[in-house]
């Protein structure tokens, strides 16, 4: 997967990652947007088993949409590791970010809220279902 110029054009700077290094945190706070510019990362979130491995990104990956559509007022769901070597990722402009999506209809808002949502309630339904079936 390449990088979408029209997303890298809201990058503002890089940050790198050294293989194992948490990159995003489940349970904090923040509305950073990152994308993954160079290495791969795991997803993972906590259950009540430990662990779970809900995803893995790489090049052109997405980090931390939801909480940024979620304007950061809920916690990230999931943490995000750097995996099978370093990562390098970019940070995108929050300040452009909110002005465009401000900027869009508030019916479009509101769906790309719901989505959001949707993903988080899926994600958790799906790491229930491979807790109860280990």
């Amino acid at each position: 997967m390449s990088i979408n110029p029209a997303i890298y054009g809201y990058v503002t700077h890089e940050i790198d990652y050294q293989d194992g290094a948490v990159i995003v945190e489940e349970g904090s706070s923040g509305d950073w947007v990152y994308i993954i510019v160079t290495g791969r990362a795991k997803v993972r979130k906590r259950t009540s088993k430990g662990m779970v491995a809900i995803a893995a990104l790489s090049e052109g990956d997405i980090i931390g949409e939801m909480a940024f559509l979620e304007g950061g007022k809920t916690p990230r769901s999931a943490s995000v590791i750097a995996a099978d070597g370093p990562v390098r990722v970019g940070v995108l402009d929050n300040e452009r970010l909110i002005r465009d999506y401000e900027a869009m209809s508030p019916q479009l808002r509101t769906l790309i809220g719901s989505l959001s949502m949707k993903i988080r309630e899926t994600t958790t339904r799906v790491c229930a279902i491979i807790v109860a079936s280990e």
